[in-house]
Parts: structure tokens; C-alpha cells; sequence
């Protein structure tokens, strides 16, 4: 990929996805800055490129720290989030000043700076329980959980931005993305992550609801190309693109498929579904395609291999 930007900040870049991002940036040739309170990032995602970027370790909400990091950038690439659902129920306030504020922080700090352009991961939650299949950009958003209604305001201000202070802004609403680094220690990790090491460790998993729920799994390297495609985009400034795959999978068959490549059989324990959670997914991808020229390059067994693989070679399952 012809890449046009020189340098580049990665909010959340110690983080899954945004380490993974770095890792692109890098192999393209650009100067890239991380900034990344260690919250839920780690320094080991970004430990073999550490001398080849300059790390601030710090909160998007400590508005000098992010002066300083946009200071000269092309680029923002703004993953910074509370990404847990249950964990913004739990904590709304809290969640809302780092994933609703932290945004407009973020996208005042590349006004400020003179920063050409900032892509930013959004949500799919923010479509809800909406029947309508698959979820499109120009549905009403219908959020349930103060996730949703977080990323939903990231993507309102964003707009602003563009409309108002000629800032170009792209949104990414990202559908269920998983990959290496997805840490599964938390109890808020992604279903992907724990059901990996339940079945590495032979252990009996959780399925909260009745496990026919499904959704739209989308491969991190697919998430980071979206990305590069969204910061060279001539006409994306201003817009909102789902990222996914098109394609649904319920979480009783993603279990199966799990058990299957650990070569175990164990049957899941099933609880009450949990609250603000959605209960089908799948996009359409259909404005990125045409858009962006983005469409998913990894099937999803050759994903989920990959996935389990790495999680098989690493000290987060033993």
C-alpha cells in the first residue's frame, strides 16, 4: 500500500488492535507515536518495535500529555477505549469520560495541532436489537448499553469536526474483532479470547443466553488494513463505514469450532444473557467495499487457527 502519511499517532496503541496497527504503520515506512495508559494495553504487544516508535505512556484525558503526542502528526488513529460493554454498565460515568470525552479530546487535539486527518474505531453496537439484517449505515442507530451510546457521541463529534473545523474524520464501526493479543484474562475479555483458553486449559465455558446468538467476527488484520484504507481514502472525510465480514456465526458453533481444533469435547455451562448485551449481528459492507476498496482478506477458519495458535505459544493459557 502507497501509505501518504509521514507520522502517525495510535491512540491505544499498546493495545490489542492498536499494537497490531502499529505493527502495519511501521512496515509502511511511517514515524509512529503511542500513547496508552496500560490499563488493559501491554508493553510486551509493542515490545519488538519499541525502539522504532516513541512511547508516551498516559491517558487520553490528560489533554497536555496528548498535545504533546499529536504535536507534528499527519495521522491520528484513535483506539483508545473502554471496550467492554458489561464494564461501561457497571462504571457509565466513568466509561463515558474516557470513551465519549477521550474522543473529543483526541479529535480537539488534531484541530489544534493542524493533524490532516483522524480514523476513528466506532461500534456496531451502536445499531442495537434492530431486526433489520444486515446492519447498514443508514439504519437509525438504537444503542442499549452506555457503550453504545459512548461510541455513538465519538461518531457525532467526529462529524462536528468535519463539518465545522474541516477536520477529516472517518469512523470505523468495527463489528466483533478478534485476533492475537486479545488478552482473555479480564472477566470482561471477548468471547473468542476465553473460549480459547478455556479449551487450551480443558476447562468448561460460560454461554450467557442460549448460545444461538450470532455474530459478525472480523480478523484483526483485516481491522488494521480498514484502517490504512480509511487514512488514504480520497472521499472518505466526514463518513462511517462498517467493518466486517458480511458473515454470522452463532456462539454454540464458535465453541465447536474451538473444541474442535483443541480436540476436545466439553460441554458449555449456560447462564441468563447479560444486560445491554445484542442478540444477532452481521454487516454490511457494502459503503467500505465501494469506498474504501476494503473487503476481508482472512477466511474465518484460517483466522481462528491462527488465533489459536498464538494462544497455544504464549503464557496467558498455562
Amino acid at each position: 500500500m502507497n501509505f501518504k502519511f509521514n507520522k502517525a499517532l495510535v491512540t491505544g496503541g499498546a493495545g490489542f488492535i492498536g499494537s497490531h496497527l502499529v505493527d502495519a504503520l511501521i512496515s509502511e515506512g511511517c514515524e509512529v507515536r503511542v500513547i496508552d495508559d496500560l490499563s488493559t494495553g501491554s508493553l510486551s504487544n509493542i515490545e519488538r518495535i519499541r525502539e522504532h516508535i516513541i512511547f508516551y505512556q498516559g491517558d487520553i484525558r490528560d489533554q497536555e500529555l496528548l498535545m504533546q503526542a499529536a504535536a507534528d502528526c499527519d495521522i491520528i488513529f484513535h483506539q483508545a477505549a473502554v471496550v467492554s460493554v458489561p464494564q461501561t454498565v457497571v462504571n457509565p460515568v466513568e466509561s463515558a469520560t474516557i470513551n465519549a470525552m477521550g474522543t473529543l479530546y483526541v479529535l480537539e487535539a488534531a484541530r489544534k495541532n493542524n493533524v490532516k486527518r483522524v480514523v476513528i474505531a466506532g461500534s456496531c453496537a451502536v445499531y442495537g436489537d434492530d431486526p433489520e439484517l444486515p446492519k447498514h449505515e443508514n439504519m437509525n442507530p438504537k444503542p442499549q448499553s452506555p457503550y453504545a451510546v459512548q461510541k455513538l457521541a465519538g461518531e457525532l463529534y467526529a462529524r462536528l469536526y468535519h463539518d465545522l473545523y474541516k477536520l477529516e474524520t472517518v469512523c470505523l464501526r468495527y463489528f466483533n474483532v478478534y485476533g492475537p493479543r486479545q488478552d482473555p484474562s479480564s472477566s470482561y475479555s471477548g468471547v473468542m479470547s476465553i473460549f480459547m483458553t478455556k479449551a487450551a486449559a480443558d476447562s468448561t465455558p460460560v454461554i450467557y443466553g442460549d448460545g444461538n446468538q450470532y455474530r459478525d467476527f472480523v480478523y484483526v488484520k483485516d481491522v488494521v488494513r480498514a484502517n490504512l484504507l480509511a487514512a488514504n481514502a480520497h472521499k472518505a472525510g466526514g463518513k462511517t463505514y462498517n467493518i466486517g465480514t458480511g458473515k454470522a456465526v452463532r456462539i454454540n458453533e464458535l465453541w465447536e469450532m474451538i473444541s474442535k481444533l483443541a480436540g476436545k469435547k466439553i460441554r458449555p455451562e449456560y447462564e441468563p444473557s447479560r444486560p445491554g448485551e445484542i442478540r444477532e449481528s452481521v454487516a454490511d459492507i457494502d459503503c467500505a467495499k465501494e469506498a474504501l476498496g476494503f473487503e476481508p482478506e482472512y477466511s474465518f477458519e484460517n483466522g481462528l487457527k491462527e488465533t489459536f495458535e498464538y494462544y497455544l505459544s504464549t503464557e496467558l493459557i498455562r
